[in-house]
C-alpha cells in the first residue's frame, strides 16, 4: 500500500545499510548541524509566531519549526557546502530516504520529525516540554513515533494531549468527508475542524470516507456554544443548508465515495481551499 504523506517509510535492508554506511557513525556531527539549523529557524520564527495556548515560542510550534528547518536543509543538501551536507547528499543519491514524518509520539502527543533512513531526527523536541533538548536523534525503532491508525487513535491523542472534547462535524457537511471532527480545547485551541494535515486527509480518503462516515453517524453533535464558536468563522455557503447537518454530512460522504473523490486530487484541493477560507475569515 502506498505511503501516506508524512508516514514513516519502512526501514528495509537497503535503508538500514545506507544508514549504517553514511550516518550511524556521524551522530555527533549531525547533532551539531541540526542545532545550527535550529538556531537559524528560531531567529526567523520566534519573533513572528504568537504564543500558542498562552505559552511563548517554541511551545506548540513543532510543525512550523520542522517545516522551516526541513526546507533549509533540503535546499543546502542539493548544493552541499559542508561535510555533513555532502554526507546527506551522498546518502540521498544512493537511495537513502529523507522525508518529514508525523504521528503519535510515545502515546502522548502529536509530533513532527524528519526520517533519515533508519534514523529519527526530532528538530522540535522542546515544543511540548520546553526544557528538553532542542534536537533528538534516535533509531526509528527506538523513537516511539507511530502513525495515527484511525480516527479513534487521533481522538484519544487529542483528548489527552490537547484536553480536547471531540464532536462530529455536522456544521460544515461538504468538508466532513475529509474533516469529520470538531475539536474544542478550553483555554488552549480555538474550536475547529480536524484534521487538516496531509496525513489525516489522505487517511480519510484511503477507505473511501467510511470511517469518517461512521464517526459522523455515531459521534455527538457539537453543543450550541461550541457550534457558535466554530460557525463564527464559516462562510454562509459552507454551512449546513438544513437543520439536519448529520444527514447532510453522511450524504456528503456517500456522494464523495460514489463519485470517486477519494482518488480525485482536484476535488481534494478544492475542499482544502474551502477549509482555508474558514481559517482566514
Amino acid at each position: 500500500m502506498p505511503l501516506l504523506p508524512q508516514q514513516i517509510a519502512p526501514v528495509d535492508e537497503r535503508q538500514a545499510a545506507l544508514t549504517e554506511a553514511h550516518l550511524s557513525d556521524r551522530i555527533g556531527a549531525l547533532m551539531d548541524y541540526f542545532l545550527a539549523l535550529r538556531a537559524e529557524t528560531d531567529a526567523v520564527l520566534a519573533p513572528r509566531l504568537a504564543a500558542a495556548a498562552g505559552k511563548p515560542y517554541p511551545y506548540g510550534r513543532c510543525a512550523e519549526i520542522n517545516s522551516d528547518l526541513f526546507a533549509r536543509m533540503a535546499g543546502r543538501v542539493k548544493q552541499p557546502a559542508t561535510d555533513v551536507e555532502r554526507t546527506l547528499h551522498d546518502f540521498v543519491s544512493q537511495g537513502g530516504v529523507i522525508r518529514t514524518v508525523w504521528g503519535v509520539l510515545r502515546g502522548q502527543y502529536f509530533q513532527n520529525a524528519i526520517q533519515f533512513g533508519g534514523l529519527y531526527v526530532d528538530v522540535s523536541n522542546d515544543t511540548v516540554v520546553v526544557t528538553k533538548p532542542k534536537v533528538e536523534i534516535l533509531p526509528i525503532a527506538e523513537s516511539g513515533l507511530v502513525p495515527v491508525r484511525d480516527l479513534a487513535h487521533f481522538r484519544a491523542t487529542a483528548e489527552s494531549y490537547w484536553g480536547a472534547a471531540i464532536y462530529a462535524n455536522h456544521l460544515v457537511p461538504s468538508l466532513a468527508p475529509l474533516l469529520p471532527m470538531i475539536s474544542a480545547s478550553p483555554g488552549r485551541l480555538r474550536p475547529g475542524m480536524q484534521s487538516a494535515c496531509d496525513y489525516m486527509i489522505a487517511l480519510m480518503c484511503r477507505d473511501g470516507f467510511r470511517q469518517a462516515e461512521d464517526w459522523l453517524r455515531d459521534g455527538p453533535t457539537p453543543p450550541p456554544e461550541i457550534a457558535a464558536a466554530v460557525l463564527a468563522s464559516i462562510p454562509p455557503d459552507l454551512r449546513a443548508r438544513t437543520a439536519d447537518g448529520r444527514t447532510e454530512a453522511l450524504d456528503a460522504c456517500r456522494w464523495a465515495r460514489a463519485s470517486g473523490c477519494d482518488r480525485d486530487q482536484g476535488w481534494r484541493d478544492v475542499r482544502v481551499s474551502e477549509y482555508l477560507r474558514t481559517v482566514r475569515t
